[in-house]
């Protein structure tokens, strides 16, 4: 059973977050899943303070930026592949070159081309509750996925 989060508000979110970022280190590789509004970029947000990016450096949503590059202890690069219409404009954009090892990679709306994406990361599925708050699932795929998951669920973050 993949293991799950619920998550009341922002906060828990920006938390969550956190500790996931604490545990990450040069190619890293996440993908984030869910519905408009669920909080993908909340939670990058988080990890990127769990990856030690300055905090007076906001991290937004690279929707129409397609990439966002943040310094910290390990760089981040946050894509989103929402407005991405086919595999092909990814090769064009060199998205292939941000995976280069040296960075986390987190991508937002990965689901739509996982061809692309390598196949050790941590999916991860943000579902908005209909009571309140959001349910977090993380999806391991490879043995570097699978430890990600476990320390996470342990709270070894």
């Amino acid at each position: 059973m993949a293991p799950s989060f619920h998550c009341s508000d922002l906060r828990d979110t920006l938390a969550l977050g956190e500790r996931l970022g604490a545990l990450l280190g040069p190619g890293d590789t996440l993908c984030l899943s869910g519905p408009l509004g669920a909080g993908k970029t909340c939670l990058v947000q988080g990890i990127a303070t769990g990856l030690g990016v300055d905090p007076s450096v906001p991290v937004t949503s690279p929707t129409f930026t397609l990439v966002g590059e943040y310094p910290g202890r390990v760089p981040l690069r946050h894509a989103d592949f929402y407005r991405i219409e086919n595999e092909a404009r990814l090769f064009d954009l060199g998205f292939d070159d941000l995976l280069d090892g040296a960075a986390v990679v987190v991508v937002e709306w990965g689901e739509r081309w996982p061809s692309q994406l390598p196949p050790d990361r941590l999916d991860i599925r943000i579902e908005i509750l209909p009571s309140e708050g959001r349910r977090i699932e993380l999806q391991p795929r490879g043995e570097r996925g699978r430890g990600l998951a476990a320390a996470l669920a342990s709270g070894d973050a």
